[in-house]
């Protein structure tokens, strides 16, 4: 059901809400005239003072220290060629939105509209200053070869053309580790490259740094292979001419071990791959469509390693594996340069976290048992949160081996500590639960499909491959949207619950209901009457196996949405409430808030299970639940009915729940400062860490909570999830975003895999 990412979605992603993908926020209070005399004048002359008595405080005082530049002048842009400056900028916030969110790296985008290389030099050289790191970006080749050589010569800070040097680090990656799984030596393989462009050349010095022989590298560009009887060749592709008698790919390709591919689709045969060495590695990487099919190569021959650039396939290289954790490296230590040892190191360092354990969130996103290293993953996936503490150190500790860090790392456990805390797991959290849902999309009822939002909603997780929707509503207002709106929707399965058609499926659903409900007041009229209902009738599909899913509720009361819920898919076995939680996606990493949505007014023995229902929910995600019983004491420090309550709740769950991380009653503040509770509570549970799950001693507490910081405190939420029910249903907030709808149908998808486990 997936569809190709459609030209609207792709133009209304960049255009919607503020225009682009990145902005510049302060980080320090300004809100007072105090402190804008602080920030601006006169209080910024001192800051200014202190740097020209010694130019290294300009990263003591200022944001330098973590800023990069993005740098092209749009000649070289993607596939796209020389569309130039302007029309390359969406691709250089794209890649500042890359390093922010995968490194907490700052940027800058500049686009230049000379495209000599004296004025980019001199251009880039002038505004240099102002920056921690140069990141050279969809310049073509050759000029990028003598731009970055001669701003390497005059800059002294961390400078890298990507389109070069990152695919050649990620491959060098794969290809130590394709050579270990097939016994063979580095020095002795045959190496051919089809391309010799910047980042074809730029992998083949790095192979050569490796260990290739450089008789036994062949290169090969639209005309033909690199050989002495070409005489049309730059001064760079000229370093790669070969001295066998060889013209053609095909030649070429007999008897090579590696085939790297960074040219054009389908330029390699079946029978090409047949001629190669045993157990050959292949890096087809030309995207959309490598040089040879992923099913037709491994069709070809079994004993192949594979990789390609695309993310549905095993192996794929992606530069996003690389820059934002060698930039994050080479700042951090104030390197001088980012050099030949800093790139293998980046390669050394990816190979080796390929081949440790992979951390189960990883397994998870991916919907494997156990992801391990062999043929099929010799390359780290791009969602494994280790990358930044793993390439990173490795990164720096190569700068300061070789003598370009300025500010050597002293404490390797505080350095990874700190690279952990940049980017909390609330983005890993988001990425790995949406990589899930896609691994095994369920089928999810859009109850109030007569509604735009929800329907572009739908049109994303269809185009995300998250879910299969099932829109419920009027037929015609539906595809009238849908029609309006150019939503790509046209295939999607809509059902009517008032329609004829569905007359037998609606009297079967009414007595069903009948059955459960008719010693609580409801006639058998009354059912058929609530099955024209779409909060019925949603339910009633899937509990009768019609859908896997449903969500509701932007449009109605969240008691007129769960209680149907409630009614029809009751609780599940063992259960003896429904609970609600939400997830608040926060700069610390996420928070889980529970009950924010269904009980009043719990007493001790509801606290119990809201929380062993949140730790068990906490725990899908794979992350160990750390529990805080909230109130308004602390371990007693004030009387009260919700202080005894809550305290009751936290010794039945010490004896009934041993190894749960748990401990109250506690205030907010004392929950998530672990500083201030280990000081003032050392014996607390929670005194080595703070709390990531929040019990609140009743809805109201909990409800406020959770809208203050979504709103004063800019958090994500992700809810209410729903706890406790035998089936996936859950409710929306009214008036949710699209992005929130999506990321609850997300949430829908995981749920109903949970429950198809169980």
């Amino acid at each position: 059901m997936k569809t190709p990412l459609s030209k609207k979605n792709a133009l209304a992603y960049h255009a919607d809400g503020r225009p682009g993908k990145i902005e510049v926020i302060p980080t320090k209070p300004h809100h007072s005239q105090y402190d804008l005399t602080l920030a601006y004048s006169p209080g910024v002359a001192e800051p200014c003072l202190e740097i020209k008595a010694n130019p290294e405080d300009v990263y003591k005082y200022t944001a330098k220290g973590n800023l990069v530049a993005v740098i092209s002048n749009g000649t070289a842009v993607l596939g796209l060629g020389d569309i130039g400056p302007e029309a390359g900028k969406p691709v250089m916030e794209g890649k500042g939105l890359l390093f922010k969110i995968f490194a907490d790296i700052d940027v800058f985008d500049i686009e230049l509209s000379d495209k000599s290389i004296e004025g980019m030099v001199n251009t880039i050289k002038s505004i240099a200053p102002t920056f921690g790191g140069i990141n050279l970006e969809d310049i073509k080749a050759p000029e990028c070869f003598e731009v970055e050589d001669r701003l390497k010569e005059l800059l002294d800070i961390p400078l890298m053309h990507d389109d070069q040097h990152g695919t050649a680090i990620i491959t060098s990656a794969g290809l130590l580790n394709a050579l270990e799984i097939s016994g063979k030596k580095i020095e002795e393989i045959r190496v051919v490259v089809n391309g010799a462009g910047a980042s074809a050349i730029s992998c083949s010095k790095l192979y050569l740094s490796l260990g290739v022989r450089p008789e036994n590298l062949v290169m090969v560009d639209s005309k033909g292979v690199l050989n002495k009887k070409r005489t049309d060749l730059n001064p760079w592709k000229q370093k790669f001419v070969t001295g066998r008698d060889i013209n053609t790919l095909a030649e070429a390709m007999k008897d090579a071990d590696m085939f790297l591919g960074l040219s054009v689709a389908g330029v390699v045969t079946p029978e090409m791959l047949l001629s190669m060495a045993d157990h050959p590695i292949v890096f087809a990487l030309a995207n959309p469509t490598p040089e040879i099919s992923y099913e037709l190569a491994t069709a070809t021959r079994k004993d192949l390693i594979m990789g390609t650039g695309r993310s549905d396939f095993p192996n794929q290289v992606n530069n996003v594996l690389g820059f934002p954790y060698i930039f994050r490296g080479a700042m951090d230590v104030r390197a001088t340069a980012i050099n030949e040892e800093m790139k293998l190191a980046a390669a050394h360092a990816l190979a080796d976290l390929a081949k440790q354990p992979v951390p189960e969130e990883v397994n998870i996103a991916y919907q494997v048992t156990n992801l391990k290293f062999g043929k099929d993953y010799i390359i780290p996936k791009p969602s494994d949160p280790r990358l930044i503490t793993h390439v990173a150190p490795a990164v720096a500790k190569a700068a300061m081996d070789t003598g370009v860090a300025r500010k050597p790392v002293t404490d390797w456990d505080a350095y990874r500590d700190e690279l952990g805390k940049r980017l909390g797991l609330s983005n890993p959290l988001i990425r790995q639960i949406k990589a899930r849902a896609k691994k095994n999309p369920r089928r999810v009822v859009f109850a109030e499909a007569e509604n735009y939002k929800i329907l572009k909603a739908a049109e994303i997780v269809v185009e995300e491959g998250i879910a299969i929707p099932i829109l419920l509503g009027n037929r015609d207002v539906i595809l009238g949207l849908i029609n309006e709106h150019d939503l790509e929707l046209h295939d999607i399965e809509i059902i009517d619950p008032r329609s004829p058609e569905e007359n037998e499926r609606r009297e079967s659903f009414a007595a069903q209901f009948f059955e459960k409900r008719k010693r609580r007041g409801v006639t058998m009229n009354a059912a058929r009457d609530m099955m024209t209902h779409r909060n019925y009738f949603g339910p009633s599909l899937v509990e009768n196996g019609y859908a896997d899913a449903m969500i509701s509720g932007l449009t109605s009361s969240y008691p007129a949405t769960i209680r149907p819920a409630l009614r029809i898919i009751g609780k599940k076995r063992g259960a003896s409430i429904v609970s609600g939680m939400y997830i608040m996606l926060t700069k610390k990493g996420p928070i889980f808030f529970a009950d924010t949505t269904v009980n009043m007014n719990p007493d001790a023995d509801k606290l119990v299970e809201i929380t062993k229902q949140a730790a068990a929910t906490v725990r899908q995600f794979n992350l160990e639940p750390r529990i805080a019983m909230l109130s308004y004491s602390n371990f007693g420090s004030v009387e009260g009915n919700i202080p005894i309550i809550v305290r009751t709740a936290v010794e039945k769950l010490h004896k009934e729940c041993p190894d749960l991380i748990v401990d109250g009653d506690m205030q907010a503040n004392f929950a998530i400062n672990n500083d201030l509770l280990r000081e003032n509570f050392p014996f607390s549970k929670l005194a080595d860490g703070p709390a990531n799950t929040l019990i609140f001693p009743y809805l109201t507490a909990g409800n406020i909570a959770y809208k203050l910081i979504q709103e004063l405190g800019g958090a994500e939420a992700i809810g209410p999830i729903l706890m406790g029910l035998s089936k996936s249903v859950h409710v929306l907030q009214m008036g949710s975003s699209v992005s929130e709808i999506v990321n609850m149908v997300t949430i829908a998808v995981i749920d109903a895999q949970r429950n198809e486990s169980t």
